[in-house]
């Protein structure tokens, strides 16, 4: 069960004011979008997959569970920005911002199950 205050959106979508704090959490800014018309009030690289990792997966379904269980691993080691982010979901609403064309399995989903089962422990 994901944090009620987390909700995920691509960077590309129109930004809304019930989004709340607005977080990409991609390494590279996305592709042709202007600064302005993104909106993000952070933008925390370090919380992103490695180079290595998301050159690895290359968003291919087929590497989905392995990809999960390796940015896990990565974001073990990041426990500082993981605890950021759930304190800030703690007193507002958080909108995480990805730039990857799947919706369904990307850095942000893999972040989101891992923000919710961290909130848990």
């Amino acid at each position: 069960m994901p944090p009620t205050q987390i909700r995920l959106k691509r960077a590309y979508e129109t930004a809304s004011s019930d989004d709340g704090v607005r977080i990409l959490i991609d390494r590279l800014w996305p592709r042709g979008l202007s600064k302005d018309r993104a909106k993000v009030d952070r933008w925390l690289q370090d919380v992103a997959p490695s180079n290595e990792l998301r050159r690895w997966f290359d968003h291919d379904p087929m590497k989905w569970d392995e990809f999960r269980r390796r940015y896990s691993a990565e974001l073990n080691e990041k426990d500082g920005i993981v605890r950021s982010i759930l304190e800030e979901a703690s007193h507002s609403q958080v909108t995480l911002l990805f730039s990857a064309k799947d919706v369904i399995r990307n850095n942000a989903v893999a972040l989101l199950e891992y923000l919710a089962d961290f909130a848990q422990n």
